[in-house]
């Protein structure tokens, strides 16, 4: 446990850092799963979602959340499921 004031503050600061990066973490993984769904489903719908999906991705990398090259991947592994 924190003893000294500064490092209480720390973990109120951290904690809602950690809320922040798992609620953009968790809309990345929503509007991914989204997609994968729609894809099966009609292809044209998920060409529409895609950007938006890109842009969840692209902020969640931005942020640090996850790393820039995971985020490359994921969208290239997307991008080839309309293909």
């Amino acid at each position: 446990m924190p003893i000294t004031k500064s490092a209480k503050k720390a973990i109120r600061g951290s904690l809602r850092k950690r809320e922040y990066n798992d609620r953009k973490k968790r809309a990345m993984k929503d509007l991914i799963k989204k997609f994968e769904k729609l894809v099966k489903i009609d292809k044209k719908e998920a060409q529409k979602l895609l950007s938006s999906v890109f842009q969840a991705i692209d902020k969640a990398a931005k942020g640090g959340i996850i790393k820039k090259n995971n985020a490359a991947r994921k969208k290239s592994r997307l991008s080839k499921l309309v293909k």
